[in-house]
């Protein structure tokens, strides 16, 4: 092999898989965890994650956490970058929905109707970034299991593809 085939071929070798990450990078949406710091802050921020209803508290074993954020970045497509917060409350889940419903309303969220049954559902669109506020009563993922003690536990939980934009991305997912 002459030497100019060989480096092109080496130059191929090196560059053809790095290209070909990124292509699937693109395909993907083109948007990971990497640098996603600011948006987290940014959706930690939001009013909603501390404005719970009258008689809401931490959960015994979460007092002092506050808000927790988060990247995920293991299934197809833009990363979902989020902010979350548990709740434990002495009232109904009706209640609770009511409560966000007032709430989301005048912070400029819309009710979404494609809301799953066990969650309510809003969204929003806030600095060219489109926003998904959801509030849920299924408490599995948390660890360690949140002490709800006498009351029902919830997550009001803002989140966002990482790049910002509305790929699909909504209240029934």
């Amino acid at each position: 092999m002459s030497p100019t085939l060989h480096r092109t071929a080496l130059a191929a070798a090196l560059v053809l898989p790095a290209t070909l990450l990124s292509g699937c990078s693109l395909v993907q949406g083109g948007a990971s965890c990497e640098g996603s710091g600011p948006a987290r802050e940014a959706l930690a921020a939001q009013p909603v994650l501390s404005s719970p209803p009258d008689g809401a508290t931490d959960p015994a074993n979460y007092r002092g956490v506050g808000v927790s954020t988060g990247c995920d970045d293991d299934s197809p497509g833009p990363a979902w970058v989020h902010a979350d917060r548990l709740y434990t409350f002495p009232g109904s889940r009706r209640a609770v929905v009511d409560h966000y419903a007032r709430v989301a309303a005048a912070q400029g969220w819309r009710r979404d109707t494609a809301s799953r049954a066990d969650a309510a559902c809003w969204t929003r669109t806030a600095d060219d970034r489109h926003l998904v506020l959801a509030v849920d009563f299924q408490l599995g993922g948390w660890t360690p299991a949140p002490e709800l003690g006498n009351g029902i536990g919830y997550e009001v939980a803002v989140g966002s593809n990482a790049d910002g934009g509305d790929h699909g991305e909504g209240c029934a997912d």
